[in-house]
């Protein structure tokens, strides 16, 4: 479905349906997993729910939020509509603020309420694979999961990571986001990071599928637990290196899962999520698109 197909209608009036509806909004947006793990989610909890994928930009972004009615639970928001959708929100939680980006909405009582629940996934994964305390971090990529993946980091107690970036121009988002964070950030190119990673804890590439194979030899040899923020195109080279080396690895889909679980907490008010269900359909589905 894409944006333009929305059917107009007052904001947030009577609901023409008795089904709740919920969607996930970017562009490009076929490739995306979020209808598959909150389907899931709906099914085991017996809710009579729709979740659809909507190819929708920044542009058509304020028609899109003006035009739901009442039987709209929420929305997920991936690129590129993260920061865009900030001024478009009737409240943003302090988080998002901080991070830069907002990617859930909930809607209540005719108010949209907006927040990130990328840093709750992140957090959860890394825990999950039972990292609590990585004392150090390095970070590739400056982008919008690299703010994420900062406030990730300061809840696990690391105030001064490290950011790596082709061009130091390109972590002024990250820098600012570090700023709001109340953390600093030191900022390297990658022509420096062998010389970075002597001792550190955690690498997190939150970079595209293939471009930090060029560094799996590197970070091998650094024995650094490893998140990388990839979940399709898996295992990565960097990954298996790391696997290698005997390091602690920790996957995309895991962080979001465990994002999704959030948003289906937010959007439907229960604490009864079923992650094993979204996780064994999560796989499920990754493994039909790569047969």
């Amino acid at each position: 479905m894409r944006a333009d197909q929305t059917p107009a209608v007052d904001r947030f009036g009577p609901p023409r349906q008795a089904v709740r509806r919920a969607a996930v909004l970017g562009s490009p947006i076929g490739h995306s997993l979020s209808p598959t793990l909150h389907r899931a989610a709906y099914a085991a909890m017996g809710l009579d729910w729709s979740y659809e994928a909507v190819d929708c930009d920044e542009t058509a972004l304020p028609a899109l939020l003006g035009s739901l009615d009442r039987s709209w639970a929420g929305l997920a928001l991936t690129m590129p509509l993260k920061r865009a959708a900030l001024p478009l929100i009737d409240e943003v939680s302090d988080l998002a603020l901080d991070v830069g980006g907002v990617n859930t909405v909930v809607f209540r009582d005719g108010r949209s309420f907006g927040d990130n629940t990328d840093v709750y996934g992140m957090v959860t994964a890394l825990r999950e694979a039972g990292i609590e305390a990585p004392g150090s971090a390095v970070v590739l990529g400056g982008g919008a999961t690299a703010c994420s993946a900062l406030a990730a980091l300061r809840e696990l107690g690391v105030r001064e990571p490290a950011l790596v970036v082709r061009e130091r121009s390109r972590a002024a988002e990250a820098g600012a986001a570090a700023g709001r964070l109340g953390i600093a950030v030191e900022v390297h190119t990658f022509r420096e990071l062998e010389k970075l990673l002597p001792g550190t804890g955690l690498v997190v590439s939150t970079l595209p599928a293939g471009a930090a194979d060029a560094y799996a030899a590197a970070v091998m040899h650094a024995r650094a637990a490893v998140f990388d923020v990839v979940h399709a195109a898996w295992p990565t080279r960097l990954v298996k290196a790391a696997g290698f080396a005997g390091s602690p690895v920790v996957d995309g889909l895991s962080m979001l899962l465990h994002q999704a679980v959030r948003q289906v907490e937010l959007m439907t008010g229960r604490t009864d999520v079923p992650i094993a269900a979204m996780r064994s359909a999560g796989r499920a589905e990754l493994a039909r698109r790569a047969g």
